[in-house]
C-alpha cells in the first residue's frame, strides 16, 4: 500500500484515517454496529447466534472463492470444496484473536493452513509463496502492531485488501483475507462476539467489491481511498447481515 514520505512511520494509516469521507463514514459504520449490538445483541445473543455468524461469514467467503454451494447445503455439511475451506476456517477463527494480538504471523499461517488443508500439501500450508509473499505478510503484520489512529475496522479493511492483493501465499488468499478482516474487528473489540458478517457485506456487493479490490491493487493512493471508503459501506451491509438482524436462511 502507498504511504506518502509525510506520514510518520509509527501511523501508517494516519493519512487515510484522515482522508476525504473516510473519519465520518468510519463514525457512521461503527455507530451502526454498535445500535445494532446494543439494541438486540444484549438481549439476544448466543453461542448458537456467533455460530450462524460465522456459518453465513463462512458460505459467502466461500461463494466469493468461487463455490456454487448454497447456506443449506453448507449448513447441511454438504457443501463444495471451498465451502469446506471456509468452514474450516471459520471453526477455529475467534480461538485465534489472541495470537492475532501478540503474533499476528502465527495467526495467519494458521488461517491459511486451515483453509489450505484440503488441497495443499503440508508443507505448502502456512507458508508464503516465496520471499515477496514473505516481506509481504510481514507488512500485514507491521501494520496490525502499529501503532494507529486509524479506527479498527479500517485497520481490518486495509489487512483484507493487501492480503487478498498481494496474494501472499498463493492459494486461499481471499478466504484469508476475508477471515482476517473479521478476525480484526474481534480482536480490537468492536464485534467481540463476531455477530456482524462483513464476508455477506462483500458478497452483497460483490461487483464493488471486486473493482475496489483491483483499485486497491493498481491504483495508488486514490485506489487506496477509493477502498477504504467502500469498505465501510460493506461493514454496513455486513451488519444487516447479522443473524441479529435476519432470520436464518
Amino acid at each position: 500500500m502507498p504511504v506518502p514520505p509525510a506520514v510518520p512511520a509509527a501511523d501508517p494509516l494516519a493519512w487515510l484515517a484522515s482522508a476525504e469521507g473516510v473519519p465520518s463514514a468510519y463514525a457512521s459504520a461503527r455507530d451502526g454496529i454498535d445500535v445494532m449490538l446494543r439494541d438486540r445483541g444484549l438481549r439476544r445473543t448466543s453461542p448458537e447466534t456467533t455460530a450462524e455468524s460465522l456459518l453465513r461469514g463462512a458460505h459467502a467467503s466461500a461463494v466469493l472463492e468461487g463455490s456454487t454451494s448454497t447456506l443449506a447445503e453448507v449448513r447441511d455439511g454438504e457443501g463444495d470444496a471451498a465451502a469446506g475451506d471456509a468452514v474450516r476456517v471459520a471453526t477455529e477463527l475467534l480461538g485465534l484473536a489472541p495470537t492475532l494480538r501478540a503474533a499476528p504471523l502465527q495467526a495467519l499461517a494458521r488461517l491459511h493452513a486451515l483453509a489450505a488443508t484440503g488441497s495443499q500439501p503440508a508443507e505448502r500450508r502456512g507458508r508464503p509463496r516465496d520471499g515477496d509473499g514473505a516481506r509481504r505478510l510481514r507488512g500485514v503484520a507491521d501494520l496490525l502492531t502499529a501503532p494507529t489512529s486509524a479506527p479498527a475496522l479500517l485497520v481490518a479493511a486495509v489487512v483484507h485488501a493487501e492480503l487478498a492483493t498481494a496474494a501472499c501465499f498463493g492459494s486461499h488468499d481471499g478466504l484469508v483475507a476475508r477471515a482476517v478482516e473479521r478476525l480484526v474487528a474481534v480482536a480490537r473489540g468492536v464485534d467481540e462476539k463476531s455477530l456482524v458478517v462483513p464476508e455477506a457485506g462483500h458478497l452483497a456487493l460483490r461487483a464493488e467489491y471486486e473493482s475496489n479490490l483491483r483499485g486497491y491493487a493498481e491504483g495508488g493512493r486514490a485506489g487506496v481511498h477509493a477502498w477504504a471508503l467502500y469498505a465501510a459501506e460493506a461493514w454496513v451491509a455486513g451488519a444487516e447481515a447479522s443473524p441479529l438482524r435476519r432470520e436464518a436462511l
